[in-house]
């Protein structure tokens, strides 16, 4: 196997890591996997940049929320010490409280870079989920807009 094809199994392992460390809720083993200059981007939020930040923001969560995650991984490319990952993202958060999980999907591309001494971690994280709620807001919108256009009748 090639450096290439090592590369993106241990990126593959990175990504398992990660989801199963946020389902047993270990803080420390997520952190291990980011850079101290992370910055992880979302929609309508402003960038949480450096692992510090990425952290109060888990912890904030973790608070009141188990969360469970996963990721159907669509596309990895490595060039040298950088690689980027493309997925499909699910994360749920269930409130400690029993209240109603909420359920969030979409697409990532992550940026990884390779350390001294071989391994990778997080260094740029961009999500693009939206809530089942908003997902089913732009089914109903785009049925609408094709009923428009087929007219009365169809």
């Amino acid at each position: 196997m090639g450096s290439n094809g090592r590369d993106e199994k241990a990126i593959r392992a990175l990504v398992t890591r990660w989801h199963r460390a946020m389902g047993a809720g270990d803080l420390a083993a997520v952190l291990s996997m980011i850079s101290e200059d992370a910055v992880f981007l979302a929609a309508e939020q402003p960038p949480l940049r450096g692992r510090a930040a990425f952290a109060k923001a888990l912890m904030a969560v973790t608070e009141s929320c188990t969360i469970q995650s996963s990721a159907e991984i669509e596309e990895i490319l490595v060039s040298d010490d950088l690689a980027c990952c493309w997925a499909t993202l699910a994360v749920s958060t269930v409130p400690r409280d029993g209240g109603t999980p909420a359920m969030r999907r979409g697409p990532v591309l992550s940026i990884f870079r390779k350390e001294a001494g071989g391994h990778w971690v997080l260094v740029r994280d961009a999500n693009m989920l939206a809530s089942d709620a908003a997902e089913l807001a732009l089914k109903v919108d785009e049925l609408e807009r094709e009923l428009m256009a087929d007219g009365p009748g169809g």
